[in-house]
């Protein structure tokens, strides 16, 4: 591809897609009379504007779920991810099986592989075969097409499901690191370590995608992406397409330098 394309993120609804790039978002879902309906607007919180290594990673988080009220006040139909009952009961599952292992007197690197599962395997099983996943599909496919210019399939190289290589390892070195501090502190020291793993994975993440070839980045992209292929990701109808490509049109006219600053398309969203 002789052009380089601004980098998009996007979130898969039960119902729809969500894409956004550095300064504005857009969401088209199906309704259940078969319509096809389109909201757009500009981020609350835009992550492109943080600089500092520290709170790069978690503004990215952050940027995505503040707009997830915009989203259903301008989109009453969109069903959010976590709106499924299967997916909601798999984190709440997950959640309390969490404490329990957190409780438990398993070695700091045991208790992360555990830890780990508990995470993402639940909520894994409840989306294979759903209507979400065939969203996620269809979300990468038209942003991974846009962004290298060709057709592309399901799995997408940004997908936010690469970040669970870097989160493990980061995980188990801050939860060790935290075990250590004293008793006094220790919760405070672990929910510490809980934010710099978040921040220190997004950033391996990110260093990930500019060098995918190195055996590095993909012994850790490893976990992520057979998670993606196998579990949380689905060939999508046409339909499905439709909409996911409607939004990802509705981004791209507003992130189009005839709408604002003459060099807003050349701006990398960061990955999510």
């Amino acid at each position: 591809m002789s052009e380089e394309r601004m980098r998009l993120g996007g979130m898969a609804l039960g119902n729809g897609v969500l894409v956004h790039g550095p300064r504005f978002w857009a969401c088209a879902v199906r309704g259940k009379d078969g319509t096809l309906e389109v909201a757009s607007g500009q981020k609350p919180l835009r992550a492109v504007d943080v600089r500092n290594p520290l709170l790069r990673g978690p503004a990215r988080l952050a940027e995505v779920f503040a707009l997830l009220p915009e989203i259903r006040r301008r989109l009453p139909s969109a069903e959010l991810p976590f709106q499924r009952p299967g997916v909601a009961g798999a984190m709440v599952g997950s959640a309390l099986g969490l404490r329990l292992v957190r409780a438990s007197r398993l070695s700091p690197l045991t208790q992360e592989a555990v830890a780990a599962f508990l995470a993402v395997g639940p909520a894994a099983m409840a989306l294979r075969g759903s209507n979400l996943a065939e969203y996620h599909g269809a979300e990468h496919i038209a942003i991974g097409t846009y962004e290298h210019g060709e057709d592309r399939a399901k799995e997408h190289e940004r997908c936010g499901s690469h970040v669970l290589g870097p989160l493990l390892v980061t995980s188990a070195a801050g939860s060790m690191l935290a075990s250590r501090a004293p008793v006094q502190v220790r919760p405070l020291a672990r929910a510490a370590a809980g934010v710099g793993a978040i921040a220190a994975s997004l950033e391996i993440f990110s260093w990930m995608v500019r060098n995918d070839r190195h055996p590095l980045a993909r012994a850790l992209a490893k976990p992520g992406h057979e998670l993606q292929h196998r579990f949380v990701t689905a060939e999508p109808t046409p339909e499905q397409l439709e909409v996911a490509e409607a939004a990802l049109r509705e981004c791209l006219r507003l992130e189009s330098p005839a709408n604002g600053d003459t060099d807003r398309a050349a701006e990398k969203a960061p990955p999510t």
